[in-house]
This record gives C-alpha cells, structure tokens and sequence, in this order.
C-alpha cells in the first residue's frame, strides 16, 4: 500500500529546503510559462507533445528493454577476460552500443581495476549513446539501430588503433577500493510516481498509438481535444517533478545523469526512473525552442540549415559534456528535423554518457584521453556522412 503523500515527499526528501535542489529550475519555469497568458497554450501544447510522442513510447521501449535484459543475463556479465584483443574490444564496443549508460559504466570499472584495456575504454566510450538511444529508438527505430551498428563498427575499430598505439594497461589506475554512495531517499518519489503510472498508463499508450497513426483527434470535438492536451502536459509536469524530487540536484552530475539504480533492484523502477529523466530534458527541449521562437523570432531549423556545416562540430562539442541530458537535446533537435544524421552520429560517438563521471572520479588523466580520442572518429564520421549528404 501507498502510504506516502505528495507533501510528505516534498518536506521530507533529504530534510532539506526543497528549492536548494537546482532540478526544480525546471518545474519551476514551466509553472510559470503556464501561468503567464501569452505562453500558457504553445506551454502545455508543447509539454503535452513531448509527454504523448516521446515519454509514452520511452517508457515502453525501456519495459522491453529491461525484461530482455533479465531473459538475457549474459548480457549483464561484468566483463568478458578476453583471451583475444579483438574479442576483449568487440565485448566492450557491444556493451556501449547497448542502450543506456550500463554497458560503458562496467567496462570503464574493469578498467580501474586493471582487468581491461585502454583501448576497451576507448571503443566502449565510442560506442556508446547513453540514454539518448532510448529517445532515438522510441521514436525512430531503424535510425537508432543504425546508430547502434555505426558505434559498434567504429568503436571496435578505434580500440584496436589505440590498442596497437598504447600498451594494454596504458593510464591503468593504481587498484583501490572504492566506495560507492546511493540516494534512497529518491525511492519515495519513484514510489509515489508508481500508483500514478499505473493508472495512466494504458490510456496514454492508446493516445500517443492514434497520434503515431495520425489520427485526427479533433473528431473527438474541440472538449475532448482540449482534455487531451491538458492531461499531456500534466503528466509531462508529474514527470518533471517526479525527476526533481529523485536527487538533491546539487552538482553538475545529479543534475544531468540518470539516478543509482533502486536497491533492491526493481525493473519497473528503474523504467519509471528512466522515463522521467528523458521527459525532463525533452520537456526542457520543447520548451526552449518554443520560446526562442516566440520571443526571438529565431528559428533553429533555419539557422543550421544556413549554417550546416557547424553542426556536427558544434555536436561534437556536446559531445564532451558528461552525463546523457545534454545528448538528449541533441537526439531531440534530430527528432525534430532540426539538424542533420550526420551532427547526431556525430554527438552520439563523441558523448560518453553517465560513464564519464566514475571514469572522472577513478581515472581521470585516462577519461580526459578517452575522451579526445573519440573526438577524432567522431569528426571523421560526422563530416563524412555530411559530404556524403546525411
């Protein structure tokens, strides 16, 4: 039984003053977007659409995701001691372009413990797109599996490059013991989310499906249209809430990476985890190019089409930034139609994810390095499908 209230939640959560949390920038200024007459309806249209068209479909991607994963327990090894190099390095590049940021995370810990190679730090931060490929293959499936071949094929090489470059054990730290730290006060949120989600669920699924199909919902009468909206973009703000409440939001990292898992682990946490943290960084992306285009006249499809050879080095740069919200707003400029597959591929192979941040804390001279290098494929590939006109 549910037992906590949303006033608990918010008096309680980590005993602190709750606006000490920068996460509630964001529900913040969408309050304030809604209640300020002249943004209150591109506000809750564009809340309600990044609710119905990415959300719903992420947190159904990631169901399939999660539950393949548990029939499929090989895929969650630690890490393969390969008796190969191109075995060890195909292991790792197959880890990272695996959806979500788990796959980087462990092999970039076997590192630190010297039981993997440079070059594996290399191919699997490659490869991998971090939570990005959720949004990516939620709402564009055949470019996200694109994306996973391309990060696996260049990850793969670019190992076996810095391998023959540097030796194995090239920047491994010295082994020591580690102390891992968990938010559980998180947990009461997710909680609280839960019941809601259960009951939303399946007529959100219904929704955004006649949307998918373009379906006019307008037969449904202006009333019912109106209702449609407005529970979108409510739920949209229940997501963003939800993902500020699920972390003190002090540092860069709580701010743009996904949360510790649950302990216990629980599948149907960590979806609801997930999904929030995709909505909130969709939602701000909505919401800022709604606004540059009410206020400043800018538009941004405009602007990189005059300007189309900066984008996948603008993305590359991006790219450098820890942690998958900022990835996020990329994928969703591509979603949009805004920037071309060569600057997402580009950003896809330059970011390193939520992984960066242990790689920073354990490995930091090597993260740095690791770092660079991608940029090099990353450059390579992105001006190559440019030219080639992607």
């Amino acid at each position: 039984m549910i037992t906590y209230t949303l006033p608990k939640i918010f008096t309680s959560l980590n005993r602190q003053p709750i606006f000490s949390n920068k996460r509630f920038l964001l529900p913040i200024i969408l309050l304030i977007c809604l209640l300020y007459p002249p943004l209150r309806q591109i506000s809750m249209a564009a809340m309600s659409d990044a609710f119905f068209q990415v959300s719903v479909f992420v947190a159904a991607t990631l169901f399939i995701y999660y539950f393949a994963i548990e029939k499929l327990p090989q895929l969650e090894l630690a890490y393969l001691n390969a008796k190969s190099p191109v075995l060890e390095l195909s292991f790792a590049a197959f880890l990272g372009a695996l959806p979500g940021c788990g796959g980087a995370i462990i092999v970039v810990t076997q590192f630190t413990k010297g039981q993997a190679s440079f070059g594996s730090v290399v191919a699997v931060l490659t490869a991998t797109m971090g939570d990005a490929a959720f949004l990516l293959i939620a709402t564009h499936p055949l470019d996200g599996l694109k994306m996973m071949c391309i990060g696996l094929i260049v990850g793969v090489i670019s190992g076996y490059l810095v391998n023959i470059i540097h030796n194995r054990d090239f920047l491994v730290p010295p082994v020591k013991k580690t102390q891992q730290t968990c938010n559980l006060q998180y947990n009461k949120a997710i909680v609280f989310s839960k019941s809601i989600w259960k009951v939303t669920l399946l007529p959100s699924i219904i929704i955004a499906l006649l949307m998918a199909f373009n379906i006019d919902l307008n037969q449904l009468g202006i009333t019912a249209n109106d209702a449609i909206t407005a529970f979108g973009a409510g739920m949209a703000l229940f997501a963003v809430v939800t993902w500020a409440l699920s972390s003190k939001g002090k540092s860069y990292q709580q701010i743009t990476s996904e949360e510790d898992s649950p302990k216990p682990p629980s599948k149907l946490y960590k979806v609801l985890q997930d999904t929030h943290f995709v909505t909130a960084w969709v939602v701000a992306s909505f919401m800022l190019f709604e606004i540059l285009l009410t206020f400043t006249g800018i538009e941004l499809k405009v602007w990189f089409s005059h300007f189309a050879y900066l984008a996948p080095l603008i993305a590359v740069f991006i790219g450098f930034l820890p942690g998958c919200g900022p990835q996020i707003i990329v994928t969703t400029l591509y979603i949009q139609g805004i920037i071309p597959f060569s600057a997402l591929a580009a950003n896809a192979i330059s970011n390193d994810g939520d992984a960066l941040f242990p790689a920073i804390a354990m490995a930091p001279k090597a993260a740095l390095i690791a770092t660079l290098y991608s940029a090099i494929p990353a450059l390579l590939v992105g001006y190559g499908l440019y030219f080639y006109g992607t």
